[in-house]
């Protein structure tokens, strides 16, 4: 029973690693300004450049990252994988509370951002060449089209699709990342899909700083 806590802690460290509101707390302390009452009121390395410019939005992005990268690689030295499972369970565990603490920050009130860059952390720590197999088809869909939304999606769906065709990955819990990635990314961008399928959806402009 105590092991059982002491992995249950480890998760919500991981939670409240991967909650620390980045561009929240950034855009506050140095611009004056909560990013979330702007742009796509997203809070998350996309609005911070196009509402404080890359200078904000480069350190967000990298920050975000790393807490998804550091949840697994730190937590997965503090606390060993348990005897009784079997691969990188307690990993994946760790990377995706630090995702959900990302989307659900609970320092600023649950209001966090849709959680591309801290899952792409996590990502990175699994399979680094599918993890960045999937930032090129990001960059492909974004650039001509300039909607992160939909380069975000694109490249969450791709990523199992990467693992499993490009690189024949069988490991059950790197798959099931790879399907909870492309899940979870349609779920936190279902608005966006909303306004893409309306016409609506903001293109990607730096700092431009529209009030929602």
């Amino acid at each position: 029973m105590i092991t059982d806590y002491y992995y249950i802690f480890g998760i919500l460290l991981a939670y409240l690693i991967g909650a620390i509101p980045t561009s929240v707390w950034l855009g506050k302390i140095f611009y004056k300004t909560d990013i979330r009452n702007y742009g796509s009121g997203n809070a998350g390395g996309t609005n911070t450049v196009r509402i404080l410019g890359w200078k904000a939005g480069i350190p967000v992005i990298v920050f975000d990252v790393f807490k998804g990268w550091f949840a697994v690689y730190y937590l997965a030295n503090l606390f060993p994988e348990p005897t009784y499972l079997q691969g990188d369970y307690l990993k994946l565990a760790f990377g995706l509370a630090a995702v959900i603490g990302h989307v659900f920050p609970i320092y600023v009130g649950f209001r966090g951002g849709k959680g591309v860059a801290t899952l792409a952390g996590v990502g990175f720590f699994f399979f680094p060449l599918a993890l960045l197999s999937a930032a090129g088809v990001f960059l492909l869909v974004a650039i001509p089209t300039r909607y992160v939304s939909l380069s975000s999606i694109v490249a969450a769906i791709s990523f199992p699709l990467i693992l499993i065709f490009v690189f024949h990955e069988k490991s059950p819990p790197i798959l099931a990342l790879g399907i909870f990635a492309s899940f979870f990314m349609i779920f936190t961008h279902r608005k966006n899909i909303k306004r893409l399928l309306n016409g609506t959806e903001i293109k990607f402009k730096p700092k431009q700083g529209t009030k929602k």
